[in-house]
């Protein structure tokens, strides 16, 4: 099989037997995932379950201590260049250079993807996020609301059809998390592939197909929606991590 050869048609996102050791600590261990096309999973779990090295992994930006992940059938390490352009990225981190505007940023972004006509398509995000009259800011003067806005303009630029997002509403004020959203929710929708951690078990369950809870690095629960009591998963979910919502 050759670097470019998919590996499995059936999966937007494959992961078998995915570890990842810092130091003599694993991070996560023996982690297999199979996720559709078009399909959404959530992924919930206490601070230092692994969410975040997990949503990286998948991402390219940290490489498995063993183990593989294959992205629309495409090996992850062999293939880094060309997995980039089917994900997009929201997270902690915005990725954004905070000394310059948010256009500046997305026609960077733009170039390095090789978007055709990339004005009209800044244009385009740019208003699906509502930052239209904040395009030619410096990202650093803006609030961390609207820099999240401008990271989710980035990360779906060059139109991925795999979304990861990882507790994207963190650090945000009331109003922020409801128009972050309302932002997602159109991201969220329709053929993409959306993989989201976080620690709101009803925007979770609103969202998802699938659930996994991690805890200590494993997989300690998965299920599909239709399987879920969404009245006591509260308590389920305490069961698994120890952690009372």
């Amino acid at each position: 099989m050759s670097d470019k050869e998919p590996h499995s048609s059936q999966w937007a996102i494959e992961a078998r037997g995915l570890a990842k050791l810092f130091g003599n600590k694993y991070a996560l261990k023996d982690i297999d995932l199979g996720i559709r096309q078009g399909e959404r999973l959530v992924i919930f779990g206490p601070n230092g379950a692994g969410k975040t090295t997990l949503v990286r992994l998948l991402s390219t930006l940290a490489k498995p201590s063993a183990g593989s992940v294959h992205i629309d059938g495409l090996d992850t390490h062999r293939n880094q260049a060309l997995v980039r352009r089917k994900v997009g990225v929201v997270g902690h981190q915005t990725y954004l250079y905070g000394n310059l505007t948010v256009h500046e940023n997305l026609k960077f972004y733009g170039r390095m993807y090789g978007v055709p006509d990339l004005e009209r398509r800044i244009q385009n995000v740019a208003g699906q996020v509502q930052l239209e009259s904040r395009l030619h800011d410096r990202v650093s003067t803006l609030s961390r609301g609207l820099q999240q806005r401008a990271a989710i303009a980035r990360a779906v630029i060059h139109e991925p059809q795999i979304m990861l997002l990882d507790e994207p509403e963190v650090g945000l004020d009331p109003q922020a998390v409801i128009m972050m959203r309302d932002v997602l929710d159109i991201f969220s929708s329709g053929e993409r592939t959306v993989v989201m951690t976080t620690h709101n078990l009803e925007r979770g369950l609103d969202l998802c197909e699938q659930v996994i809870i991690l805890n200590t690095g494993k997989i300690v629960y998965q299920a599909g929606k239709s399987e879920i009591d969404r009245a006591n998963f509260p308590e389920l979910y305490s069961r698994y991590t120890g952690v009372s919502q």
